[in-house]
């Protein structure tokens, strides 16, 4: 049972785009997240995998223009388009709606550079990556303030250092194995710090192909949910790499990576509201089939106070993420709004599809039925782009 829509005033290309997204969605993605789900990481990202047509598809349709907005709308409209699409998106497969986000990291980076020759080389390219997680580093490297340090340490050293070398730079380390689409990307916007010949490290923001003497990759990840997600380890021996391939020096790093945090995890609300909303959908449409005490279930006043509960919780994270997108396009961006937003769907979307795995009962535990791999996707959300309690205190520390 698809829900009212609340967004009243949506014109008819917001409508004509909403539906084209929505068909993709539940034609191509859902299908595909399924088998995808059911393939070993190797398989997911193996030359046959149905994986690789979902992506053409997506990118043969415009969706991705769709989501970062045409420069012929307003800040408002453009946001509005991004959310429209993004919900869809996530109520799709929430790891498919993942890979298309970061495959455009790159790009978005590149636009912030004068550097043409660098736009040109990822302009084409299918997958790319935000190379910001490090093994020593997992949610450390999103507390760009370092808020949720302990009271008089540091983080450690860095795992991945670029080191001056006349007019290169030249980067060795390791980026961990939570690179989204880390195995797959064919290039990358790499956060990581950098040795200028000062005495403490800074940090810097890169953009550069994969394909470049020294760069190898890990396994793919094998993980609970989100399975349609190639996710995995880079590499980097001695990668050199001109100077001009740095996007963001070290003395704009924060801004930086404050924005970059700030549109990820408002992304992130947007995802999983939609996922939340989609196991309240299934969850609605099987209390209405399933007979326990010779009635449809919904007709029992427990199950029907539990669906009102999922569906409050579910529009006001939905409710919640609209507003940060509208104002983020129309005021300066603060993160601690995507933060709220990001927290706020996610843990939506984990009780939301908890609570719906419960009504379906026995059933739901099955991987016959859709809303195993909801929940199962729905509860790594809570831990990437940063762990929800490391974003709640980087929050609080903000206001």
């Amino acid at each position: 049972m698809p829900l009212a829509e609340l967004d009243v005033g949506l014109t008819d290309t917001e409508r004509a785009i909403r539906e084209t997204a929505h068909r993709f969605a539940a034609d191509v993605m859902r299908p595909a997240g399924v088998a995808l789900d059911k393939l070993s990481p190797e398989g997911v990202i193996a030359k046959d995998s149905p994986l690789w047509e979902v992506i053409r598809q997506h990118r043969a349709l415009g969706l991705s223009a769709a989501e970062t907005g045409d420069g012929d709308l307003s800040p408002i409209e453009q946001a509005r388009m991004r959310y429209i699409v993004s919900e869809e998106l996530g109520w799709g497969d929430a790891g498919l709606a993942i890979v298309f986000g970061v495959a455009g990291f790159p790009r978005m980076m590149a636009e912030l550079s004068d550097n043409a020759e660098l736009k040109d080389i990822v302009k084409d390219h299918l997958t790319g990556c935000w190379a910001i997680t490090e093994p020593d580093h997992g949610s450390d490297g999103v507390d760009i303030l370092g808020h949720a340090k302990a009271p008089g340490k540091d983080y450690g050293k860095p795992n991945v250092i670029a080191r001056r070398q006349g007019d290169d730079f030249v980067i060795s380390g390791q980026k961990s194995s939570w690179v989204s689409c880390g195995t797959i990307a064919e290039a990358a916007a790499l956060f990581c710090a950098v040795d200028t010949g000062n005495d403490k490290p800074g940090r810097a923001v890169f953009v550069l192909p994969l394909n470049l003497p020294g760069v190898s990759r890990g396994k793919p990840l094998d993980k609970i949910g989100q399975r349609p997600l190639n996710q995995g380890e880079i590499f980097f021996d001695d990668v050199r790499i001109p100077r001009s391939w740095m996007v963001v020096p070290p003395e704009g790093y924060d801004v930086a990576a404050s924005m970059v945090l700030t549109t990820a995890n408002t992304g992130m609300g947007t995802l999983f509201a939609a996922l939340a909303r989609a196991a309240l959908e299934l969850a609605i449409d099987y209390a209405k089939e399933r007979k326990q005490g010779g009635v449809p279930i919904i007709e029992h006043q427990t199950v029907r106070w539990r669906l009102s509960e999922m569906f409050r919780k579910t529009e006001a994270a939905r409710s919640l993420n609209r507003d940060v997108v509208r104002s983020n396009a129309l005021n300066q961006p603060r993160l601690e709004y995507a933060i709220a937003s990001k927290v706020t769907s996610t843990q939506t979307a984990f009780e939301v599809a908890s609570e719906a795995l419960q009504i379906f009962g026995g059933n739901g535990t099955s991987r016959e039925y859709p809303i195993e791999k909801i929940f199962r996707d729905a509860r790594s959300s809570m831990i990437e782009d940063g762990c929800n309690y490391v974003l709640g205190i980087m929050g609080g520390s903000r206001l």
